[in-house]
């Protein structure tokens, strides 16, 4: 079969072939800007397409080579070079159309990547890491195999939390009469979500966070803080009644709300922290123990090519980029069974649903 993958998913090969003829993985500040002087020297990535099936691609700075290894024997080696002029122009048929989007071909980096032993844009994995990496840590010696989540910004914006009805969070309408139900559920706008919640609003009700569809997620939250459901409750009012859209703008709207009766920097944190765990493991509908699947943290494909990465050793900057770089975002309500209005045991209700993109 041919191999075929929209723009983030040939990112990921893009990532995988830029780091072997660089050598090195920079880090990146809060603003995703490099950090010249702060990077780590690769000694080998590890790709696992089939459970159990291990290539090790294996650099050699003294001649500027990569040796592939398969079952620890050398199988191949090729010059770096040919590793950079394969990304180079890769990021070019990546970028030739800005408006491209779904699956498509690239058949000349088909051919080079099948000739390395690379069948698929995406190594096979249970958890959040797209990619194993060797590395060297120059401060302590260490040469700790980690796992690394990728986000590319050459395609689409990706989302960080992924909308399910396990992401669905339930209010309880207090003052709201029962007879309101039909009218303010048959309000069908393009704005239909903002303009029924201004109209319960209108009608006298007051949206208060009963609890979350899914146990499991809410008890991930817990882990964060045992208040963490509460305060992203109000965040997701807010975003639906149109206050703000952006991260930001919505730990604002949740410090002026102050449910808990803290200081703004308590929710930031928060907030960051809760972003964080989505970012490096933390599944909605999944246990989760409070560790990082993505082990060594965040690379990021950007639009000039740079492969930067937020690494465990600078995860404020991690944790910054993300709260100024994501936003919550509508999901479909019919499939995700959300926005209407409904009554139980002469209550009403009404459940919104929580997505996360970056922006």
């Amino acid at each position: 079969m041919r191999i075929t993958g929209n723009k983030g998913e040939w990112s990921e090969i893009y990532a995988f072939l830029r780091l072997l003829a660089d050598g090195k993985l920079f880090s990146a500040d809060e603003n995703l800007s490099r950090i010249e002087n702060m990077f780590f020297p690769i000694i080998k990535i590890i790709r696992e397409e089939i459970t159990g099936v291990l290539y090790e691609y294996r650099l050699n700075n003294r001649n500027a080579t990569i040796m592939i290894y398969f079952n620890d024997e050398q199988i191949m080696c090729l010059p770096a070079k040919s590793f950079e002029n394969e990304a180079n122009q890769l990021l070019d048929k990546i970028n030739y159309d800005k408006t491209r989007t779904g699956a498509f071909e690239i058949a000349q980096t088909e051919k080079f990547i099948r000739n390395i032993h690379v069948n698929k844009l995406k190594a096979s994995s249970a958890n959040k890491s797209d990619i194993n990496i060797q590395l060297h840590d120059v401060n302590t010696g260490f040469e700790n195999i980690v796992g690394f989540s990728i986000k590319s910004e050459l395609g689409s914006p990706p989302t960080l939390l992924n909308a399910g009805q396990t992401t669905n969070f339930v209010y309880k309408v207090k003052g709201l009469k029962l007879r309101y139900i039909d009218e303010i559920n048959g309000i069908d706008t393009r704005t239909k979500l903002k303009d029924r919640m201004k109209a319960i609003s209108d009608f006298g009700g007051q949206l208060v966070f009963s609890n979350m569809e899914n146990s499991m997620f809410n008890e991930n939250l817990i882990m964060i803080d045992s208040q963490m459901p509460a305060i992203v409750s109000e965040m997701l009012a807010g975003f639906y009644s149109g206050i703000a859209s952006d991260c930001i703008g919505l730990t604002k709207h949740v410090s002026d709300k102050n449910p808990l009766s803290r200081s703004i920097k308590f929710y930031r944190y928060k907030v960051k922290e809760m972003l964080c765990a989505i970012a490096l493991g933390m599944k909605p509908a999944t246990e989760w123990d409070g560790t990082d699947e993505a082990s060594g943290g965040y690379i990021i494909v950007k639009t000039n090519g740079d492969v930067l990465a937020y690494h465990i050793y600078n995860r404020d900057a991690f944790r910054d980029y993300l709260l100024t770089n994501t936003k919550f975002e509508k999901a479909s309500t019919t499939k995700h069974n959300y926005g209407v209005l409904y009554e139980h045991d002469s209550e009403v209700y009404i459940k919104l649903n929580l997505q996360i993109r970056f922006v």
